[in-house]
């Protein structure tokens, strides 16, 4: 298996009459990129806006960022499983446009603890400061479904208009010159170049059992994770498109554009490539519904990690709510119960910022943990010149000026390496 990234950086995105990238301004056919997104049945129209980085401009709530990607020909295809078959994803050349998102707007807030904003694109001020999101330059589509379409399959359209804007851009770059092209060293348990080095592995959650999926929803290989076992996937498949956030955004801070970056495994395949570690693969898996399913999924995940990859270390993420926490740490306990060190990522999501109400394991032997950031951090953000939403209500709303919290700003607070908080003891 061998994945290049073709990198074209952009540093603007202009409307046009045809979609090109010419030199780093992508310009954009938005008639013919308005025909793609309509194909899609439950949708009745779709809106697109630019914003750009400083700009005074508040978006939301949002559905989904996506890196502009399109696979050139000869490769896995582009998330397999979703636009095309369920073939292996992390094969061949990528085309991706550095620089520029598309983000996806909901046409209301999905509930939950994001309230009555949904998750906010800042792209000015000190909450933006703190989310990568707001130094991308954004084509944001704005996708109102038709009456009466069930709730599932509109977020499903959502989707599909996310993933199909995103290749449709990316292949303003195919056949043209890469600024810069990035390709990942060999891994796996039976590399034999790296005897003597600490054999590392990942073990990711992709799902939480705290909600059941619809069942439409695509997660991974565009299946809804139901009554999945933890699976062995190669670092470039989730590079690559196998693996797409839940539509429930409460759940984990994560979104595609995450996973297409993911800096837990790019930070992998770095030392790997600097002869500091040999990172021998990943485990994707998922939070239980039930102390059975936790059971049996954390066995799995660990006996995949000692057997599979025979790892002496794992570095281990969660996604989700509190509950998620006990899965990871249980999958840990396991692990060092087999002789492989772990380190773990966990994030405070108590309210009321108390010690005790954050505590939801105490093993000992687990004692390795990196604090992702919690809902600790808030701002007083601004009124903008610019509020962009589907509605001119929610547009209202987001004008501001706000009181938005590190779990509302998407792109701030993650709980699996993404974020730029950190906890400070004084």
């Amino acid at each position: 298996m061998q994945l290049t990234l073709a990198r074209h950086p952009v540093t603007e995105i202009r409307l046009g009459t045809s979609t090109r990238l010419d030199g780093t301004t992508l310009f954009v056919d938005i008639g013919e990129l308005r025909r793609n997104v309509l194909a899609d049945d439950a949708l009745q129209s779709v809106d697109f806006e630019i914003a750009g980085p400083g700009e005074s401009c508040r978006a939301g709530p949002v559905f989904d960022i996506i890196e502009p990607r399109a696979k050139e020909p000869g490769g896995s295809g582009d998330f397999p499983g979703v636009l095309g078959p369920p073939v292996t994803a992390g094969m061949g050349t990528t085309c991706v446009l550095e620089g520029a998102a598309v983000t996806v707007l909901r046409e209301k807030s999905p509930g939950d603890s994001r309230g009555a904003t949904g998750y906010v694109l800042e792209m000015s001020g000190l909450a933006a400061e703190a989310s990568k999101y707001s130094s991308l330059h954004h084509l944001i589509v704005i996708p109102r479904a038709r009456s009466g379409v069930a709730a599932h399959a509109v977020e499903k359209a959502y989707r599909m208009a996310g993933l199909s804007a995103s290749v449709y851009l990316g292949c303003a770059a195919l056949e043209l010159p890469p600024a810069s092209a990035q390709s990942f060293a060999p891994v796996g348990p039976a590399e034999k170049s790296r005897e003597g080095l600490p054999r590392v592995a990942y073990v990711g959650q992709i799902y939480s059992r705290q909600r059941r999926p619809q069942i439409d929803e695509q997660i991974i290989y565009g299946a809804n994770t139901d009554g999945m076992l933890p699976v062995l996937l190669h670092p470039d498949e989730w590079l690559d498109g196998a693996i797409l956030p839940s539509y429930h955004t409460s759940l984990g801070g994560a979104e595609t554009y995450f996973y297409q970056n993911h800096p837990v495994i790019m930070e992998l395949y770095r030392r790997h490539h600097a002869g500091e570690v040999n990172f021998v693969g990943t485990v994707a898996t998922i939070a239980g519904a039930d102390n059975f399913d936790r059971e049996r999924n954390c066995r799995a995940a660990a006996g995949l990690v000692k057997w599979a990859l025979r790892a002496d270390a794992a570095v281990l993420t969660k996604y989700g709510g509190g509950v998620p926490h006990t899965d990871m740490a249980e999958t840990a306990r396991l692990l060092e119960a087999l002789g492989i060190r772990t380190a773990v990522m966990a994030s405070d999501l108590s309210r009321d910022r108390r010690v005790e109400s954050a505590l939801l394991f105490n093993f000992p032997e687990v004692d390795a943990i990196v604090y992702g950031g919690g809902n600790g951090t808030s701002w007083k953000a601004p009124k903008v010149e610019r509020a962009i939403a589907a509605t001119p209500e929610m547009a209202a709303l987001l004008e501001g000026p706000l009181e938005l919290t590190a779990m509302n700003v998407v792109g701030v607070a993650n709980q699996q390496g993404a974020s730029r908080l950190r906890a400070e003891v004084y």
